[in-house]
């Protein structure tokens, strides 16, 4: 298993290209399974989830081939040999079940075995089920497995109300939407930058699509929808991370690809905090305006609000910032996991329920740490560049989920880190 060993840092200096982003690619992919024609994503992220949203589609009979070192991801599904995604796949990852709307809607059949991913939080699939049976799925929960079936073969168009913002609903319910019989409305749906790009690609095949960005979004079913060629989405994630690198550590980093619509809440804290965020014509450059970063406040949001997949990389920058703030967590519980791991570092912060109060002090100490999920890993990463000493980083498996090449992006602009095998 591996580690990663980071030095603490000065100023960083240069530019880091900002990948596309993986929650789209994982909600473009199953798109492919809506028709028999190809469908090519481009800018799509080399990330481990991509592997298995591969493995997964290709258990299915679809056919998935990496182009160009895997940035391009040629996809059909001319011929689909089963309707099953079997827990050995799905346990992986919880955006697996993105599968079963697209299948339902093509074929009026699926089994998806309940999914997996990160240990932050129940995650019911609730509201995916919900909106199906809205759309007339008969559905079947045993032994692990969702059994789904449309009785006339084709899934209705329907008024689906989300008693609460959920985007892997709104995505499952938008795919499955496109295909079916009449007029879909979505309501309280998410509005995430991923569900627009979704919308955009689905538009590219053929579909009818209004709304997306909104509240509402409406969908008029049609009979078949045809390939495409799209390009996946600046990772708004990924970028913001980076953005916090020169943050922590001083300097100015440049993020290539990176735009402020794209995390218009969490720039507005930067700015409270005192760090500068230009808008060049390649990215945004960002760097510290002056003097020792302030504490602000945050409660994560649905989009356009903070992001919660960003929440662990602020605390980082909030550990070392003068005065205190209060984060508060409104999206998914169990998601302070980081902040024990932080404390060990020298970082002050106390956890009640869904919120952690942090008071800044001078200077982290490097030391070991464990990743306890996606975001929480590369949080103790920015640490390490803002504290004094060594700082090592165990269980690092769970990066690769969802960022290519940190240490090569890093050292880039003159972080020192490395990436070893752990003896």
């Amino acid at each position: 298993m591996d580690q990663i060993i980071v030095q603490g840092n000065g100023p960083l200096q240069g530019e880091i290209p900002i990948a596309g982003a993986k929650n789209a690619c994982l909600t473009l992919m199953p798109a492919t399974l809506l028709t028999d024609q190809p469908l090519t994503l481009t800018n799509a992220p080399r990330l481990s989830d991509i592997r298995t949203m591969t493995a997964l589609l290709q258990s299915l009979g679809a056919e998935v081939a990496p182009l160009q070192d895997g940035q391009v991801l040629a996809l059909s599904s001319h011929a689909l040999t089963s309707h099953r995604a079997d827990y050995d796949i799905v346990r992986k990852m919880r955006a697996s079940i993105l599968v079963l709307g697209p299948m339902l809607a093509r074929d009026g059949r699926a089994e998806v075995s309940l999914p997996g991913g990160c240990a932050i939080g129940a995650r019911p699939v609730d509201l995916h089920l919900k909106a199906l049976e809205a759309m007339g799925a008969e559905l079947d929960l045993r032994d692990g497995y969702v059994f789904a079936r449309a009785p006339s073969g084709r899934l209705r168009g329907a008024v689906v109300d989300f008693p609460i913002v959920s985007v892997g609903a709104t995505e499952n319910a938008l795919l499955a939407a496109t295909l079916a019989k009449g007029t879909t409305v979505l309501k309280n749906a998410a509005r995430e930058p991923e569900i627009v790009d979704l919308a955009q690609c689905l538009r590219r095949m053929g579909a009818q699509i209004e709304g997306e960005g909104t509240g509402t979004i409406t969908i008029q079913g049609v009979d078949t929808l045809n390939g495409a060629t799209h390009p996946v989405v600046t990772d708004r994630i990924e970028l913001g991370t980076y953005m916090l690198a020169p943050a922590i550590c001083g300097g100015e980093v440049e993020c290539l690809g990176g735009r402020i619509d794209l995390l218009s809440a969490f720039c507005e804290k930067l700015d409270e905090a005192g760090i500068s965020v230009e808008e060049t014509p390649r990215g945004l450059k960002v760097s510290r305006k002056n003097g020792r970063v302030r504490a602000v406040n945050v409660t994560t949001e649905p989009f356009p609000g903070f992001p919660t997949d960003l929440q662990a990389q602020f605390m980082a920058l909030m550990c070392v910032a003068e005065g205190t703030s209060v984060l508060e967590e409104t999206i998914f519980e169990n998601r302070f996991m980081h902040a024990p791991e932080l404390t060990r570092m020298g970082a002050r912060i106390e956890v009640h329920g869904g919120h952690a109060t942090v008071t800044g002090v001078e200077k982290l100490r490097g030391a070991p740490v464990m990743a306890t999920d996606l975001r929480a890993s590369v949080s103790l990463i920015l640490a390490g560049l803002a504290a004094e000493g060594q700082t090592t980083v165990s269980r690092v498996y769970h990066l690769d989920r969802g960022y290519e090449h940190v240490v090569r992006k890093l050292r880039g602009v003159g972080a020192r880190i490395e990436r070893i095998k752990e003896e």
